[in-house]
């Protein structure tokens, strides 16, 4: 399983942005073009490993929103996107955000009725972009019934749980140096 998905990332290129390997792969950058059968297959394995038991599919902007938007056409669920930038909508809430290489403010407009959400992102690494939203939900009343990162990279899974307590779901975990090298495929479907 995960075959499109694993030749994909161990075809990617690296660039260096100072001393950060930075992968550029279809799912996290959106280019080169992002191949359908790579989302039916990510998107079938995340239906198989979450808990599908949610009002609602969360997700921040922008390499997750074409994630949410395939598996809320699959489940019919509704899906949000945390934006990089102000809606002004009333019930509008300002999360301070830093990752490996940037800091800055997401906003996140969900419905305080919402009780059950899955958060959906394309890559954990630092762990910042997650922990933020899964805090903000927190303090919000919402309940995170799951969250899953397609690939996991660095030790960011594990300061999520740390933090905040919630097990971030990945499907393949990958090192990169001057290439991406797979180091587990942690799908428990086929």
């Amino acid at each position: 399983m995960l075959e499109i998905l694993k030749k994909s990332l161990v075809s990617a290129s690296v660039v260096k942005r100072g001393n950060y390997a930075y992968f550029q792969h279809p799912l996290t950058d959106g280019a080169p073009k992002i191949e359908s059968g790579l989302l039916k297959e990510i998107c079938s394995a995340i239906l198989e490993i979450a808990d599908m038991d949610v009002d609602l599919l969360l997700t921040m902007e922008a390499m997750g929103i074409h994630l949410a938007a395939v598996l809320s056409q699959m489940t019919g669920i509704p899906m949000n996107i945390v934006r990089k930038s102000p809606r002004y909508l009333p019930n509008e809430f300002v999360i301070n955000q830093e990752t490996g290489y940037s800091k800055g403010k997401m906003y996140m407009n969900v419905d305080k009725n919402v009780d059950k959400i899955l958060v959906i992102d394309a890559v954990i690494s630092t762990g910042g972009t997650m922990m933020a939203v899964l805090k903000a939900l927190e303090k919000i009343g919402a309940e995170v019934k799951d969250a899953v990162a397609v690939i996991e990279r660095g030790d960011g899974k594990e300061r999520v749980k740390e933090a905040t307590g919630i097990e971030v779901k990945t499907l393949v975990k990958i090192d990169v140096d001057d290439r991406v090298k797979i180091l587990d495929d942690y799908f428990k479907g086929a």
